[in-house]
């Protein structure tokens, strides 16, 4: 009885590393995905969804839902996008080349653009940055 003792407590020992790197891989992971959440926006390129479980997409998709309504309880009735500016504009309109045909693009000021591959626009910084990490715009520098 008593030389089981330790291939017991042997067993125990590695069960509860096999948990603490199991939880270590799964944190990294998600944290992974909430990076992602704010480099790419709300909508996943169709690459990383193909190369992500449907449990990993379902926490995306929560994660998603919790920030937007965070994002919504700011700002009064219209909200405050915390997720535009990633960095502080150095001027309010920018320059930018569409690389990829979008369509239609309506701007806060009610005008609309259509945004076709190759065409030039200024517009508002903060209202583009989240196409430009899409890689739908492209900022040209002057």
């Amino acid at each position: 009885r008593s030389n089981l003792i330790p291939t017991i407590k042997f067993r125990h020992r590695s069960l509860l590393r096999n948990r603490r790197c199991t939880t270590t891989c799964l944190c990294g992971r998600l944290l992974q995905i909430r990076a992602l959440r704010w480099e790419h926006g709300s909508v996943l390129p169709n690459a990383l969804w193909f190369h992500t479980s449907a449990e990993a997409m379902e926490w995306f998709n929560c994660s998603k839902k919790s920030l937007a309504a965070y994002v919504r309880s700011l700002g009064g009735n219209k909200g405050l996008d915390i997720t535009q500016d990633m960095k502080p504009p150095k001027r309010l309109y920018i320059e930018v080349q569409c690389l990829k045909d979008y369509g239609e693009f309506e701007v806060d000021d009610g005008t609309s653009v259509i945004l076709r591959t190759s065409s030039q626009h200024v517009l508002p910084c903060w209202q583009c940055e989240q196409l430009i990490r899409q890689g739908i715009l492209e900022h040209v520098l002057s």
